[in-house]
């Protein structure tokens, strides 16, 4: 081994902790960035792959078996522009009972097969439907439904059951069940399909414009109003990717943190090293060493532990990518995703040629040194710094070593600024962090509208306005015996009833789910972004993603389509509001009237009176609804999706990496401190400093370093929060009210910047406890 070599070899083993802060540091960054990578990846490209894979429906059709037959729907595979396509399949609406519950319309389509030229459905649990009796369900379709299920159907013909025999995805989305075509037939009271359904693949159909080209193609040869419905597959692929695009700006954010922290700490332990290293250097330039090698020996002492802490980190970025990239795969339908190799290149490379240049700042200052300044400054800091303030804490009514201590930061003003520097990261991550935990909090109650006390008709995730979906029950109670039984129930304060129907909006693919209100639901839970809470008919107010299908804003005017029937509505308001992918219309009932006037409400929302018993209120109201076949609950829903779940662990998990890290920057600085004032510290001990006051010296030198990096952190951390939650809101296409952005309050932040001090006191335990049990002699032949 070469002359430099061991003396690389014996900086690394010799700077133990310097060489651990190093490690951690870059992990930190690393781990950071290769998360970050691959979710940017995971965003776009996985759908794109299952869909070739699965060979996706372009557009998906539903006609009117009333106004087509399958011979002219078979017709239209050779229509100009379709390349590809599957069916005609027969479909039909069912809305089975589960024992005595019965869940929402399903969706459900006539297949022999789970492939095809179009579509191909992928099995990931149980088989195909085979035979007469058997149901596969889709795994999109919400409904948590295990193997082996009966649905019964007491309504139809012969009262049919079906078995669940098996679960599929189609990453097309065209289903929410598949049956065999003859048993489709056993689900229609005449024997015969409500409708057909068509998948085309285009042979152009990366644009919106392409696809609708492909569908009025199809349209024109048809027969007149034959098309009942359709979806394309870009509509699909933006929810497809919308969870995963949240995590983007969440993981560029902790990326940024960790990586400016990794060249922070590299650099001050570079900088410390150099610092208290003077005499080494100066025996080394004595000795014959060039400046080159100097700068050379120096970093890398950095770079070996930063190649170290790179792999730890790469390994860690994998594995954490796991969960997150599982999730993906399972919503897109594919498989085997993982990590592309050149995030991996481009994370290792960056994130060494930021600390070599990190290092080499510090390093320069070792090469550049005169071998006689070297040898007779050694690591004597310079005379008189720090005295005054050393003066001013001696007259505090503290005891000798707090006050010694309190005065130290001042006497290494650089090194301070690193001890700083690391809690003010440490702190703003921690603010970040709490924020970001605060909001999603403030999204999932804000997207679940559950204000109310008490609900009527709504149970399973699904509960509270929003939509029709497998969670909600229907009931055949009277609506007006149910209203009636509720105002007459002592302790009732507030409460408002919902219906559901469906409408089409010209110019936009698909259905859109109103909710209409019966009463005021303005205290039900709904954060608005913009304008107002509807107050009359007429009015509407609607999520982010239905304003911009529609190219519409607050103010304007939409006509929705209820039944056949044109409603002309005037948005007056922003809602958030996530189900249904957004495309939702909240208005009031008398809006509809006319276009549905046998709406009847599926659901109530109740506010019982201040000072009455929630739980009495219920068994009392039960007691009232059951001869009517309703029921009243007090359980809220829980839904908080794999995607908060992942997020907030991984909040979690980052956050503790990086305070780490800071408390890891100021153990550096305070080893180094230590080291450098050992023979000091053998005086003190010699003149009869106990343990204890050497650990209570030792610590409060940092604590104000520790309140300076809290008081600027927090900050930093608040400005970190508000400029990434609404760069995740518009990733997911969603404007975030200010309820979900204003989370802080006064005495958390207070409370948050006391953790810089937290921070900083953690750090400096270690090096405390060693300089308490170094024996005085041992501090006082220390050179």
């Amino acid at each position: 081994m070469s002359a430099l070599g061991r003396v690389v070899r014996s900086g690394v083993a010799r700077r133990r902790v310097p060489t651990l802060v190093i490690v951690l540091a870059t992990m930190m960054a690393v781990t950071a960035s290769v998360l970050g990578g691959a979710l940017l990846v995971a965003s776009d490209a996985p759908f794109d792959k299952a869909f070739a894979r699965q060979h996706g429906s372009h557009l998906t059709a539903q006609f009117d078996a009333d106004r087509t037959t399958a011979t002219q729907l078979s017709a239209t595979a050779d229509t100009a522009g379709v390349d590809t396509s599957s069916g005609p399949f027969p479909t039909a609406s069912v809305t089975p009972r589960i024992n005595d519950a019965t869940v929402a319309p399903l969706s459900v389509v006539g297949r022999t097969s789970p492939d095809g030229s179009v579509d191909r459905i992928a099995v990931t649990e149980g088989r195909w439907a085979n035979g007469p009796g058997e149901i596969v369900l889709s795994a999109d379709s919400g409904l948590i439904a295990p193997l082996g299920l009966e649905f019964r159907f007491p309504a139809l013909p012969g009262s049919p059951t079906l078995k669940v025999v098996g679960v599929a995805r189609s990453v097309s989305r065209t289903a929410d069940g598949w049956v065999t075509p003859s048993q489709l037939a056993a689900l229609t009271p005449d024997g015969k399909p409500t409708g057909y359904q068509m998948l085309y693949r285009f042979a152009q159909a990366d644009s919106a414009a392409q696809v609708e080209r492909g569908r009025a193609a199809v349209v024109a040869a048809v027969p007149d109003g034959a098309m009942a419905g359709a979806q394309s597959w870009l509509a699909i692929k933006k929810v497809s990717v919308r969870d995963t695009s949240l995590f983007v700006p969440f993981l560029v954010a902790f990326g940024v943190l960790g990586l400016v922290m990794s060249v922070l700490i590299v650099g001050n332990v570079v900088a410390g090293t150099v610092g208290t290293g003077l005499r080494r250097i100066g025996v080394l330039k004595a000795v014959g060493f060039t400046p080159g090698q100097v700068v050379r020996a120096y970093m890398s002492q950095a770079l070996l532990p930063a190649a170290v802490g790179t792999v730890l980190g790469v390994v860690a970025g994998h594995l954490l990518a796991v969960p997150v990239l599982s999730e993906t795969a399972e919503a897109y339908g594919t498989a085997g995703l993982g990590v592309d190799w050149w995030v991996d290149v481009a994370v290792v490379a960056g994130t060494l040629g930021v600390v070599a240049l990190a290092a080499c700042v510090s390093a320069w200052r070792a090469g550049r040194l005169r071998t006689v300044d070297a040898l007779a400054v050694g690591r004597t800091p310079a005379p008189g710094r720090g005295r005054r303030a050393a003066r001013l804490a001696g007259r505090l009514p503290l005891p000798r070593p707090v006050s010694l201590g309190l005065a130290r930061p001042f006497a290494r003003p650089g090194r301070t600024a690193s001890v700083v520097a690391a809690v003010v990261f440490g702190a703003a991550a921690v603010t970040f962090a709490t924020g970001l935990a605060a909001s999603l909090s403030e999204v999932v109650t804000a997207r679940d509208h559950n204000a109310a006390d008490v609900t009527i008709g709504v149970s399973g995730p699904q509960a509270g306005p929003g939509g029709p979906g497998p969670g909600r029950q229907s009931t055949t109670a009277d609506p007006a015996a149910v209203t009636a039984a509720i105002e007459d129930q002592p302790g009732t304060g507030r409460h408002y009833s919902t219906a559901d129907a469906q409408a089409t909006v010209s110019g936009v693919t698909g259905s859109t789910n109103v909710v209409a209100f019966t009463g005021d639901a303005s205290w039900g839970g709904y954060s608005m972004v913009s304008g107002r809470w509807i107050e009359k008919a007429g009015e509407a107010v609607v999520p982010t993603p239905f304003l911009t299908a529609t190219d519409s804003d607050v103010g304007d005017r939409v006509t929705l389509h209820v039944d056949g029937r044109p409603v002309t509505v005037r948005i007056v308001g922003e809602v958030l509001d996530t189900r249904n992918g957004g495309m939702q219309v909240f208005t009031d009932a008398a809006t509809l009237r006319t276009a549905a006037p046998d709406l009847a409400a599926s659901s109530r929302y109740i506010d019982v009176a201040s000072g009455t018993s929630v739980q009495d209120y219920v068994r009392s109201l039960n007691a009232a609804l059951e001869p009517l076949g309703a029921v009243s609950t007090s359980e809220k829903s829980q839904s908080d999706s794999d995607t908060v779940v992942i997020l907030n662990s991984l909040t979690a998990l980052l956050t503790l990496m990086l305070v780490a890290v800071a408390g890891l920057g100021v153990l550096n600085g305070v080893v180094l401190d230590t080291h450098e004032r050992i023979r000091d510290l053998g005086v003190s001990k010699a003149l009869g400093m106990t343990p204890r006051q050497t650990i209570a010296m030792v610590v409060t030198s940092v604590v104000l370093s520790g309140l300076a990096g809290g008081l600027l952190g927090v900050p930093i951390g608040v400005a970190l929060h508000d400029a990434v939650l609404p760069a995740m809101g518009r990733s997911a296409g969603l404007n975030l009210p200010d309820s979900v952005i204003a989370v802080y309050q006064a005495p958390e932040l207070a409370l948050l910047a006391a953790g810089g001090v937290v921070i900083a006191v953690l750090g400096s335990l270690l090096p405390a406890g060693w300089a308490a049990r170094t024996r005085t002699a041992t501090a006082l032949r220390a050179e």
